[in-house]
């Protein structure tokens, strides 16, 4: 009879603990119906007011262009608001939910071809569910396909811009709380690349072996970090706990990765011959994205030139004015798997630059001596100077994609005298086009002190490759350019 009580006594106490405690390591710490942090609610604010308007405007593009078509059906508007039908405002409700489902609204770093992928799932899921609510009755095709594409396009542009102003606020405004995990070996060169930019505060760092503890969890909630910057996370049986953990406290967990990681990211989690595997295979629609980027790649650089042209006329004028010598400057540069060509660019130095410049290396302020940069290069003329800080002298280099020697984005090619002190490694980033901007452009430009850093940023952007991947740095290279980061 005791011994029955005293069973019964301690199931109660197991019980009452294991109330105490979250069953399931994906539950949260405490339910919210949407989670945001202290800054990030007015970045989905605005990204959710910038969809709202860039969808009212599409549709009133539509409905203005189909006033000389056939007439919206009356069964399709309930009401009005602002002289937008009902429709409108169930596809625009239909598209935000799927925004919010989709991530979208969680980061101001966007994917740009999601949302446009998303606004088509939405404008095609409309067709079945026309189906259901009336088959005999369909939407007028001129307003149908114009509101769908001017959906896709204004959203997506919508999306660019904003994003841009989010950035430039997020990178002079924000601090971002960073916890650090890495080997020993790695946390005093990520404490000084992180301590280069003033948006990131270190409040804390622990060793990678100790990344799955529970001193270590508490450790990175006591310092107040939002996000957690990990390398060379040590195996354990639940390979994501640290995910998990820090998923229900809704601080952000960045993974530096390895060649491996970029490509277990590529693949499909399927069940093969009983064994968990990853399936890395190519689409069905191989190689159209590499053609779209080249397409973009003429087309942009088409009506950048055309735009541009009164630019290029002043630059030139105030070359000829200031210095003697050429408007343009023409350097033989390494490109596409090692084949040399010309380069060309405003004329920003004296023109005997060349020249002098083996008298200057012994000033050069690389670390390895690949590159060759100094912050006050005598032979710079004083409107080189505003040319370099401004990236203006970049410019005719939109002539070279024209010509298919570059693209708008790729590994920036490189000197003749840089590439000869390359490691073999380097040579990597020969196997795809340099591009007027890159990784290297975004991630600190002159401020790189070593090659092998800069190489290791084109190698993630060949295994990371993506149209989207390229739209992002298109924008954060607009953003550096307007407020003149890291140039010299």
């Amino acid at each position: 009879m005791g011994s029955s009580q005293d069973n019964t006594s301690d199931f109660t106490k197991i019980r009452e603990k294991t109330r105490k405690l979250i069953l399931d390591i994906r539950a949260p710490h405490k339910f919210k119906l949407l989670h945001f942090n202290s800054t990030q609610w007015g970045d989905t604010l605005l990204l959710l007011l910038g969809d709202i308007v860039a969808l009212a405007s599409a549709w009133q593009v539509a409905k203005n262009f189909n006033r000389f078509y056939s007439p919206l059906p009356p069964q399709y508007i309930w009401w009005s608001w602002f002289g937008i039908p009902s429709i409108f405002w169930l596809f625009a409700a239909l598209i935000l939910i799927f925004f919010a489902y989709g991530g979208l609204y969680s980061s101001y770093r966007q994917n740009y071809l999601r949302a446009g992928q998303l606004v088509s799932c939405v404008y095609l899921f409309s067709l079945v569910l026309n189906y259901f609510y009336d088959p005999k009755l369909d939407l007028p095709r001129s307003l149908f396909f114009v509101a769908w594409f001017s959906s896709v396009a204004t959203v997506t542009g919508g999306r660019l811009l904003v994003t841009l102003i989010l950035r430039q606020f997020d990178f002079s405004q924000r601090k971002v709380a960073v916890f650090i995990i890495a080997p020993a070996l790695e946390l005093r060169k990520l404490v000084k690349i992180l301590s280069k930019h003033h948006h990131y505060q270190i409040v804390g760092a622990a060793l990678a072996t100790t990344a799955n503890t529970q001193t270590t969890l508490q450790t990175i909630l006591d310092s107040g970090a939002t996000e957690v910057l990990a390398e060379d996370l040590p195996e354990t049986k639940l390979a994501s706990t640290l995910y998990w953990q820090l998923r229900r406290y809704g601080i952000v967990l960045r993974l530096i990765p390895s060649s491996v990681k970029m490509l277990h990211r590529r693949g499909v989690s399927e069940i093969w011959g009983g064994i968990p595997t990853l399936r890395v295979e190519t689409s069905l629609l191989v190689g159209w994205d590499y053609r779209l980027k080249r397409c973009l790649d003429f087309f942009g650089t088409s009506i950048g030139i055309i735009i541009l042209a009164p630019l290029f006329l002043g630059i030139a004028i105030a070359i000829k004015l200031s210095s003697p010598g050429s408007v343009f400057f023409r350097q033989e540069r390494i490109g596409l798997h090692g084949k040399a060509f010309q380069i060309w660019k405003f004329r920003t130095m004296i023109p005997d630059a060349a020249k002098i410049q083996d008298k200057l290396e012994a000033q050069n302020q690389t670390a390895d001596g690949i590159m060759f940069k100094i912050r006050r290069d005598p032979r710079i003329t004083p409107i080189g100077h505003f040319l370099r800080r401004t990236s203006l002298d970049e410019l005719p280099q939109l002539f070279n994609i024209l010509l298919g020697q570059m693209s708008l984005v790729g590994p920036r090619p490189l000197p003749i005298r840089d590439v000869q002190r390359f490691e073999s490694w380097h040579h990597i980033r020969h196997q795809v086009l340099p591009g007027l901007t890159g990784l290297w452009q975004i991630s600190g430009r002159s401020e790189i002190e070593s090659f092998d850093d800069a190489a290791r940023l084109d190698l993630y952007y060949i295994d990371n490759w993506s149209l989207n991947l390229d739209l992002d740095i298109l924008i954060e290279t607009v953003r550096i350019v307007l407020f003149r980061k890291g140039a010299y």
